[in-house]
Formats: C-alpha cells, structure tokens, sequence
C-alpha cells in the first residue's frame, strides 16, 4: 500500500518528513531539542493530532540508536529522581488531549519551551559550569528535578516536545556533553516507550501511522551517524547554545502556528 496515497502527501510533504526524520536522529546524538523542528515539520505535513503518533515511533528508533551510542555516560540517580514526576505529567498529559484542541496544544508547548529556556538563560548568567551533576541530592535539587520532570512528562506526551524542557533541565544541572547526551538517551527511550499505550488508546498510532513509520524510520539512521561525527566537533559551550537556539526556535514556531 503507498503510505503517501494513504495520508495524501506529496512528494515535498514526503520529503520533507524525511529530512525531518534525519534531524530527529541528528538531535538524538548530537543536539537535544533539535527536534522541535522535526515536530513543526511533522504537525506541517499531517494533522497536528495525527503527527504525534506517527513521529512517536520515529523518536523511539532514535532513542534505541542514542542509548547504543552513549550508554556508558547515562547519570542513573538523576533519572532515577525524575522518572516518579514524569509518569505524573505523562497522565496529566493524557488527560490534557482529551479535551484540548490543536491550537490550545500548540500555545501550551510553545509558551512552556520559551519560559524554560528563559529561566534557563538566566540562570545561567554569570555562572560556571558544575563539573559534577550531584544537584540531585539536594532539597532544591530534588524540587527542581521534580517540576521539570512533571514538565517533560506534560509536553513530552502533549506534543513529543519534552526534548527542550529536559534539555534546559540537564543544563542547570551541571551535565557535560557526554553525560547529557547519555542521561538523556535512556530518559526518553523509557519515557516514549512508556507512551505507547496513551497514544494507541487514545487512537494517535494505529494501522496507517505505522505504515507511514515504517517508510520513514530508515532516515533515521544516517541522521543518527550525522550527529556522532558532529558532536565530536562542538565545544562544551557551543553544545550548550545550540541546545538553548533550537528550544528556542521550537518554541516560537509551535507559537507561530
């Protein structure tokens, strides 16, 4: 059967989730939060509500890819901390769509990522870098862990947009570039895989949407290969600016809509 008949996509609309599909392994191991912009393409050339589903597996594969490349560095105290506040958001997430529409969607996430980035910026301001992300083990720490993870769980389930909430959280926490691509990695493979069931129930991936996957998840891959070789390249301090810019520009587009 051809997918792109069946959800009525052009050929630009094909190949502009492919590329899409390759920056979500680009942003997997190399620039988390790059795939807002893989969330705009997809919510662009599909329905707002339908996209969610067919990119959820596409993000899983990504997911799968990074933890193979970056299990060694996963922080398991910090993920640990979050994944009790995240299951929260995620069910507070659930409950979310089944009323709200795809412009009260768009508004939220959007509003969420731009305010997120914002404390993120100023918190940063003036302050170095912790060599050690042990924040966790705080009572401020473990306040903030469990507002961002209630956060990421929310959006990551709304609108597969948690990448930038945990993005800005892992930055505040102090985590160098390995450590963050590794926590990172395994956070939202067991988060998305967790989501599987909420979306299915609530009619998001179904028969067509994992046919649609089925011919996208192949880009993947060499986006994923893209981003290995890249991050390599990028200084501490630029990783983090690229981090910022692409939650940033996520957050508009979403608000643009």
């Amino acid at each position: 059967m051809n997918t792109m008949t069946l959800w009525h996509i052009s050929g630009w609309g094909f190949a502009a989730l492919a590329l899409a599909a390759l920056l979500v392994g680009f942003s997997k191991t190399a620039v988390s939060g790059a795939n807002t912009v893989s969330l705009a393409v997809f919510a662009a050339v599909l329905p707002a509500r339908a996209s969610t589903g067919v990119l959820l597996p596409i993000l899983i594969a990504g997911d799968v890819l990074a933890v193979l490349t970056y299990r060694r560095h996963a922080h398991w105290p910090t993920l640990w901390r979050l994944f009790p506040a995240v299951a929260a958001g995620v069910v507070a997430g659930t409950l979310f769509l089944l009323w709200a529409d795809d412009a009260v969607v768009r508004t939220s996430i959007g509003a969420i990522l731009l305010l997120m980035a914002g404390v993120t910026l100023w918190r940063r301001r003036g302050a170095g870098t912790e060599a050690e992300p042990d924040e966790v083990t705080t009572r401020a720490g473990r306040i903030k862990a469990r507002s961002y993870g209630v956060l990421g769980g929310f959006t990551t389930m709304v609108a597969n947009a948690g990448g930038p909430v945990m993005s800005m959280y892992l930055l505040s926490a102090g985590f160098r570039k390995l450590g963050f691509l590794g926590t990172s990695a395994f956070f939202f493979l067991i988060v998305n895989v967790s989501k599987v069931p909420f979306s299915a129930g609530l009619g998001l991936i179904d028969g067509r949407s994992l046919l649609l996957d089925a011919a996208l998840v192949v880009f993947v891959v060499p986006g994923a290969l893209i981003g290995k070789w890249a991050v390599n390249r990028i200084n501490q301090r630029l990783f983090e600016q690229l981090v910022i810019a692409a939650t940033i520009v996520g957050g508009v587009q979403l608000l643009l809509r």
